[in-house]
């Protein structure tokens, strides 16, 4: 049975202390640990310490550290979600556009264009809720007017309500046969339909780490991307590996991938390294940084 009582924040840094945490009183930890869980920076001191058992800190490890590590990591994610907005902004488009000309406004809800029926209606739930919850005057004047019309609004608007993640769903199960996939795929310089649904599943489950201000330094991910074998745009020449993946590296590659087509004078490459010089103390092996990356074909 559970039995640890609460620490107060004194107790807190003092049990720090005596595991082997440096705690100093110009790090404003007491000011800090009020406002940033204890157990919110425990992510970031898990590696620092040599006895994970007993939670006992190599020699050496600082709280100032620890604070360091998390302001990285939550600039990062400020960084990421900017990229990944335009990526799912485009996205959005394109699906609006192609497919309502392919199939018609309402291509979101024809059964047929789609491999997996029983998750189409999973995400057409997810969109209903996203609908009726909003408060967007163009949808309020749209059930207004057509309130006898029991469809969805057309698809230029419902998909404005529509997360990321059920953009990403409905992309990835159209069928094969629809020609918008293969055009979309084109588009973003990912060739077919192969590859870019795994990109887009595996972006959309970093977003979500970011709206929820999870940590993403030094965290397994459980995306796996399917990369092109001869990308038409510039790539990488250090190519990682399968067992490289659950590293965020191979996952901003695809994310810069993608915004080299949509914003080809982007600052990501200058934005990530400056944060990296910012932050010294930070690992770039924690996130799978390949050695000298800014200097990719696809970073420069």
């Amino acid at each position: 049975m559970f039995e640890k009582r609460a620490f107060s924040i004194q107790e807190q840094i003092d049990q720090l202390n005596q595991r082997g945490l440096q705690v100093q009183e110009t790090d404003n930890a007491v000011h800090l640990l009020s406002h940033i869980s204890y157990y919110r920076l425990a992510g970031y001191w898990w590696p620092m310490q040599e006895d994970k058992m007993n939670h006992i800190f190599k020699p050496g490890s600082k709280f100032c550290d620890v604070i360091a590590l998390y302001n990285f990591d939550r600039e990062l994610r400020a960084l990421l979600f900017d990229v990944i907005e335009k990526i799912e902004i485009s996205l959005r488009t394109k699906l609006i556009h192609h497919l309502s000309l392919e199939i018609s406004p309402w291509w979101f809800q024809d059964t047929t264009i789609f491999s997996d029926s029983r998750e189409l209606i999973k995400t057409l739930f997810a969109m209903d809720e996203e609908i009726t919850r909003s408060k967007d005057t163009f949808i309020q004047e749209h059930k207004k007017k057509h309130k006898d019309d029991t469809r969805f609004p057309p698809a230029w608007k419902a998909l404005e309500l529509t997360s990321f993640g059920s953009l990403s769903k409905l992309y990835g199960n159209l069928k094969h046969s629809i020609d918008s996939k293969d055009t979309i795929a084109k588009e973003f310089g990912t060739v077919n339909h192969t590859f870019l649904p795994s990109w887009l599943q595996s972006i959309a489950q970093i977003r979500n780490y970011c709206a929820h201000h999870s940590r993403l330094w030094n965290r397994n991910l459980p995306g796996r991307p399917k990369l092109l074998p001869k990308p038409p745009y510039a790539w990488v020449a250090d190519v990682p590996t399968e067992n490289e993946f659950q590293k965020l590296y191979v996952h901003l590659c695809c994310m810069k991938y993608l915004l080299n087509i949509i914003q080809p004078e982007n600052s990501f490459t200058k934005c990530l390294y400056n944060l990296f010089e910012k932050y010294p103390n930070v690992d770039p092996n924690a996130l799978g940084m390949k050695n000298d990356w800014q200097n990719e074909p696809l970073w420069k």
